[in-house]
């Protein structure tokens, strides 16, 4: 099943600040990610994959 970066987060009941913290980035950061404003970098992405328990595959990255 494919999901969101905000489906993610919402998903597990965090909000931006708890995700963004929970993957050593800034909320502001994360707020960019699930606007698409900016992309993971990969070392960013495996963080999420581990927190959030997907794979690369399984997120949709919205883009501009």
């Amino acid at each position: 099943m494919r999901v969101t970066l905000k489906a993610l987060r919402a998903n597990k009941g965090m909000t931006q600040e708890e995700a963004a913290k929970a993957i050593g980035v800034s909320q502001y950061t994360w707020q960019n990610y699930e606007r698409g404003k900016t992309f993971p970098d990969v070392p960013t992405i495996e963080k999420i994959e581990k927190k959030f328990n997907v794979t690369y595959n399984d997120i949709i990255f919205l883009t501009k």
